[in-house]
């Protein structure tokens, strides 16, 4: 009976842990999108800056 407690002890744990890695994978997703969005941006405003030029 005690191991069954410490085995579901240590899968709790483990599945605790992969909840906050899947979160920390989340946040890090997130972030490239809003650097490429930004990046794109920037992009879209010089563009739109030499064409007002011509």
């Amino acid at each position: 009976m005690k191991t069954l407690a410490l085995l579901f002890i240590f899968a709790a744990t483990l599945a605790v842990s992969a909840c906050n890695t899947v979160e920390g994978v989340g946040k890090d997703v997130s972030s490239a999108g809003e650097g490429i969005s930004s990046g794109s941006n920037a992009t879209k405003d010089k563009i739109n800056e030499t064409e007002k030029k011509m």
